[in-house]
C-alpha cells in the first residue's frame, strides 16, 4: 500500500512538469471538436494552403479525408493534391500525403529536416500546437526574422504572418531571490494582419482541430465503441452475478 501511495504522489507531482514541458510558456486551450465536420473541412483547407507544401502527413491518405469529412474527391484534389509522389508523378487520390521536399533541401533552407505532421497532435498535444501557432514574434537575430515563445529559436518561418500580423515581445524586470531577469509579459501587435485576433484564433482552432483528427482518424468510432463495450460489460456483469448466485446458493 505504501508503494502505491508513493507512485500516486509521484504521478501527481509529474503533472506540473508536463504542463511546463513547453519551456514554461502558458498554453492556451484549443477549441477541439472532432465531431464538427465544418471545422475539420476548414482546417483541411488551411493545412493544404499553409502547411502541406513543406510538411508531410505520411500516415494519412487523401481519400480517407474525403470519406471521413464528406468532401467530394474533386474538392480534395483541388484543396490538397499539389505535390508529387515518390515516383515523381502527380499524386493520386489514394496516395499517402507525402511532399516533394527532401530532408537535404530542408536542412539547407531551414537548418533542420521538416517534421512529418501526421502524429504531431498526439506527440505535442492540441494546446501546444494552438499556442505555438499564436506565439511567433519578430526577432531580427533569427535567420527567418521570427522567434517563438513556445519553441525558442525555432527554424520554421512564420508562414501565417500575413494573417496574424506582426508581434513583438514585451518584457518586465523580475527579481527572484538575488537574481534579476526579464520575464515575458505579452506579445504586442505592431502590424495588423488580414484577420482580426478573433478570426485568427478561429482559423488556428480549425487547423488544430484537423491535425487532431489526422493524428487519429478513428477516434470518433473508437470512443463510440468504447461506450458500447462498457454498456455490454455492465449488462454482462448483471447476468454473471445472477449466475454466480444461482450456482452458489446451496453452498452458503
Amino acid at each position: 500500500m505504501k508503494t502505491l501511495v508513493i507512485l500516486f504522489m509521484a504521478a501527481v507531482m509529474l503533472v506540473p512538469a508536463l504542463a511546463t514541458a513547453s519551456g514554461g510558456a502558458h498554453l492556451y486551450k484549443a477549441p477541439i471538436d472532432i465531431n464538427d465536420k465544418e471545422s475539420l473541412r476548414r482546417g483541411a483547407q488551411a493545412f493544404g494552403d499553409y502547411c502541406y507544401s513543406c510538411h508531410a502527413a505520411s500516415f494519412m491518405r487523401f481519400n480517407r479525408i474525403a470519406k471521413d469529412l464528406e468532401i467530394p474527391e474533386e474538392d480534395v484534389r483541388a484543396m490538397l493534391i499539389h505535390t508529387r509522389n515518390k515516383k515523381g508523378t502527380p499524386a493520386k487520390i489514394g496516395d499517402l500525403m507525402i511532399v516533394s521536399m527532401t530532408d537535404d533541401y530542408a536542412e539547407n533552407a531551414f537548418g533542420t529536416a521538416v517534421p512529418d505532421l501526421s502524429l504531431a497532435a498526439r506527440a505535442r498535444g492540441a494546446d501546444w500546437i494552438y499556442t505555438y501557432l499564436r506565439s511567433f514574434y519578430v526577432d531580427e537575430d533569427r535567420p527567418t526574422g521570427f522567434n517563438n515563445v513556445v519553441f525558442p529559436d525555432v527554424g520554421m518561418p512564420h508562414v501565417l504572418w500575413s494573417l496574424q500580423g506582426l508581434q513583438e515581445p514585451v518584457y518586465e524586470a523580475v527579481v527572484h531571490g538575488e537574481v534579476e531577469y526579464d520575464e515575458l509579459v505579452e506579445l504586442k501587435s505592431i502590424q495588423a494582419g488580414k484577420l482580426s485576433r478573433v478570426e485568427y484564433d478561429m482559423f488556428l482552432g480549425d487547423l488544430t482541430n484537423f491535425m487532431v483528427y489526422m493524428a487519429e482518424p478513428v477516434q470518433v468510432e473508437r470512443r463510440s465503441m468504447g461506450w458500447k463495450v462498457l454498456l455490454f460489460l455492465i449488462v454482462f456483469f448483471g447476468f454473471a452475478y445472477a449466475l454466480k448466485k444461482e450456482y452458489w446458493k446451496d453452498v452458503h
